[in-house]
């Protein structure tokens, strides 16, 4: 388990870092699934988990010094526990999602010792000195690194195991409330997602992917596929379609 465990703390480290500076997908809960269900031997699981998890978050944007529970600590965290305790998906997320709002208390602290660090780069900028801003830029680097993997290592070899104790004293009723609330947060997180992106012009696709999925039954891997090629059109739309607003050419994406 050790070397298991050491594993998931790399990836949970490289995804640290990934999730402020690189921003493409390696911290997204749907990552973690596959990578950690390939170190724990349950690709599947992982990759169910992985996918309830990151639905969940579909929503959840940070926004400057508002930030929501954190997604890498909320990934890595879920599927070690879904896999390592053999629990649902729902009752993972909803055992896990307080220990990723603790994440975001440690995010916080960690952004808060990054505005002292501010002070030598801007001096090393002011003296011309590039090794002095690269300093920077790795040490932060680096203390995430170390900070989200000892979070994935101390999880693995002594946390799973004593959350899924701790659990199994709980009375039936609460466990399956676990359950209950960690099956509303995919809701929760599209119902976030929409209040966000929904505007009037799009509501027919709305109605059209209800009606897709609700009346022809259709599985997600055909509706995502529809909403590909829907998206695929307006993107690929020809440029006499592209109108021109206050100066600006705006092609509707």
């Amino acid at each position: 388990m050790f070397i298991k465990a050491l594993l998931i703390a790399i990836y949970a480290g490289i995804a640290g870092i990934e999730q402020f500076d690189g921003l493409q997908s390696l911290h997204r809960p749907v990552i973690a699934g596959l990578v950690i269900g390939l170190i724990l031997g349950d690709v599947q699981t992982g990759l169910v988990v992985g996918g309830t998890i990151e639905l969940a978050w579909a929503g959840l944007v940070p926004l400057a010094g508002a930030q929501p529970p954190n997604i890498v600590v909320g990934g890595v965290l879920g599927v070690t526990y879904a896999i390592i305790a053999n629990v649902s998906p729902q009752e993972a997320l909803g055992t896990v999602f307080p220990l990723a709002s603790l994440g975001t208390i440690i995010v916080i602290l960690m952004f808060a010792l990054y505005s002292g660090m501010m002070g030598y780069a801007d001096k090393a900028a002011e003296e011309a000195r590039p090794s002095g801003i690269s300093f920077t830029i790795w040490f932060q680097a680096v203390i995430r690194f170390v900070l989200f993997g000892a979070i994935g290592f101390l999880f693995v070899m002594y946390g799973a195991n004593s959350l899924k104790d701790l659990i199994n004293l709980l009375p039936k009723v609460v466990v399956d409330g676990f359950g209950v609330a960690g099956g509303m947060m995919p809701f929760i997180g599209f119902a976030i997602l929409l209040n966000i992106m929904l505007k009037k012009e799009y509501a027919g696709f709305l109605m059209f992917g209800f009606v897709l999925a609700a009346y022809l039954h259709l599985d997600m891997v055909a509706i995502t596929l529809v909403g590909v090629s829907i998206a695929m059109y307006d993107f690929f739309r020809p440029t006499a379609e592209v109108s021109k607003v206050e100066g600006v050419e705006e092609d509707g994406i």
